[in-house]
Formats: structure tokens, sequence, C-alpha cells
């Protein structure tokens, strides 16, 4: 029975840990500093929400962390309330202690990270995930990446796409179709 809970423990301990991390969706037009999201930006939220639901089968993330802002607040809501999850908004002036308090508090889990713009190419490696992502571009709001850190073995980065990516100027609706996959490699 001793040894039985010896290797549930030691399992248990050796989890990996998945962190999702997004930009937060499309902001309104306007001027200030705390820009709440635009009509596009409220329905990329939703679909956020409907793919992450139930993104480990059966269920979606264990934690919901944001950064300071109302677009990041309101990019989370929808999944949040979908999962009776909170949104917890954390500090990010430290990256490198921030990745250090995830991987320690929700060791095994799975947590959404919903970022400045900025943050995002710089977080990444702070979990020794690819130090190779590029920054985002101003209307770039479509990018999911998956970072998985296992508890011994090479952590992985991985990019997915979602809901429709911001059409150039002078399409209608200001979306572009997507490919049905919604999947990139890069």
């Amino acid at each position: 029975m001793v040894l039985a809970l010896g290797i549930a423990f030691f399992f248990e301990s050796q989890a990996t840990t998945t962190v999702i991390i997004v930009r937060h969706a499309d902001v309104a037009a306007g001027l200030g500093g705390d820009l709440g999201l635009s009509p596009v930006g409220a329905i990329r939220a939703e679909e956020l929400s409907r793919v992450l639901a139930d993104v480990d089968v059966i269920q979606g993330p264990d934690a919901i962390l944001v950064g300071s802002g109302r677009a990041s607040r309101e990019t989370a809501e929808p999944l949040a309330r979908r999962l009776n999850l909170p949104v917890q908004e954390v500090d990010t002036s430290s990256l490198t202690h921030l990745a250090k308090r995830i991987v320690k508090d929700y060791k095994g889990e799975i947590v959404l990270v919903v970022l400045q713009p900025a943050d995002i190419p710089v977080l990444i490696p702070r979990f020794q995930g690819s130090k190779k992502v590029p920054d985002l571009a101003d209307g770039e709001y479509d990018n999911i990446y998956v970072v998985s850190v296992p508890w011994y073995g090479k952590v992985k980065t991985l990019r997915l796409r979602y809901g429709a990516r911001l059409a150039p100027a002078g399409e209608a609706n200001g979306l572009a179709a997507r490919s049905p996959s919604g999947v990139s490699g890069g």
C-alpha cells in the first residue's frame, strides 16, 4: 500500500503543465489607454471560448490568467462564464516570475493566459519554449500558442489559429476566410 501511494505521488508530481497563450481579441477603435473589444473582437472572444471549452477532451482549462487591460479581461470572460472559472489578473511586469508561478502553482494543469501582444514572444521562452516566436503584427489576433512543459524532457511550442483572420483593407466586413483546419505550422 505504501509503495502504491509512493508511486502515485511520484507520477502526480511529474505531470505536464500546458500553457495556452493568446493575445487579447480585436480592440475597438478609439483613443485612450484601456480600450475594450470591438464587435469583431467580441465574436473572436466567443470563438476562443468555443475552441477551448473542451480542449482537454472532457474539459477546458483549469485556470484563466489575464494581463492588465480591459481587452484581455473581455477576451477571457466568455470562456470563464462557460467553465464557471474566475478571471485572475496577473502582474506581467516580470514575465520570468509569471512563468515560474504558472509552473509551480498549476503543475499538471491547463492554463489560459491572455496577454498584450508584446508580452507573448517574451513569455514563451521563459518556459524554455521556442525562442523564435515572431512579434505579432498589429492586426494579428488569431494565434493560439500552446506550450507543453513536461516534468522531464523538451518543452514543445505549437502555434494554432482560430476564428477569422483580419482581412486586408478593402475587403467586405473586415474578415478574411480561413482554411477549414484553422491550424498553422509556424
